[in-house]
């Protein structure tokens, strides 16, 4: 089975004077989140949307979607962990206990506020998760790449193209993130950025899925002006 996992457990501080998280902020008459999800509703192929949001913001997120998504029946609302991956790990409890887990079981997660991401993306993520191949969406690093230790002064720079800007989806075989997260040390899950990493610094091999740079995450009070641009002329793919 394929699930899809939302993660929209952010506060948004990053946003400003804002009164909600930023997945629940509007672009284009709509909430972010709704944006998202509605993308994973429409590929049939999932079993289940795991939507992971704060406690607080459980039932209002299941009112927005009562609201603005006419077919929610595949969507589920739970709560988030208090980072990422706790998060991730949360959506395969709720797997577990409700679909059973094996070998085979698939996960799709993916930032609540990108909702730009594209059927041709979160395709390619099932058909290598399919294949037993972890993989995480990325685009080339465009600007020059500057590595500073102390904050001040430049250690290194890079050859930039060797580097790539992670975006999300990132997908997986969701028993075998289990088993790797259960292994880390504290120390090393205090390290961690997103479920990538978890895999990496386990030696598994990480393949890469081609983004889009219109795969944008909301983070800053530009970034709701760039939506709606983005908004007026988006693309089907």
């Amino acid at each position: 089975m394929i699930f899809g996992a939302v993660l929209a457990g952010g506060k948004g501080t990053r946003m400003g004077n804002v009164d909600k998280p930023k997945q629940f902020l509007t672009i284009g008459g709509k909430p972010i989140i709704v944006h998202t999800v509605e993308k994973f509703v429409m590929n049939d192929k999932f079993e289940k949307v795991i939507v992971l949001c704060p406690e607080q913001w459980i039932s209002y997120t299941k009112d927005l979607f009562r609201k603005y998504l006419p077919d929610g029946s595949r969507v589920e609302v739970i709560q988030g962990g208090a980072v990422r991956n706790e998060t991730i790990m949360n959506a395969i409890r709720y797997i577990e206990e409700n679909y059973g887990l094996d070998e085979d079981t698939i996960m799709v997660t993916h930032d609540a506020v990108r909702p730009f991401v594209t059927h041709r993306i979160i395709e390619e993520n099932i058909e290598k998760a399919q294949q037993g191949v972890i993989c995480d969406t990325v685009i080339p690093a465009t600007d020059t790449i500057v590595e500073s230790r102390d904050g001040a002064v430049i250690s290194a720079i890079p050859d930039r193209k060797f580097y790539y800007q992670g975006q999300t989806p990132q997908s997986f075989r969701a028993a075998a993130f289990k088993r790797l997260y259960q292994e880390l040390t504290e120390e090393e899950r205090e390290i961690l950025t997103d479920a990538a990493k978890v895999f990496v610094m386990k030696g598994e091999k990480v393949t890469l899925v081609q983004g889009e740079t219109f795969n944008i995450k909301v983070t800053y009070p530009y970034d709701l002006q760039l939506a709606e641009t983005l908004l007026g002329g988006e693309k089907k793919c």
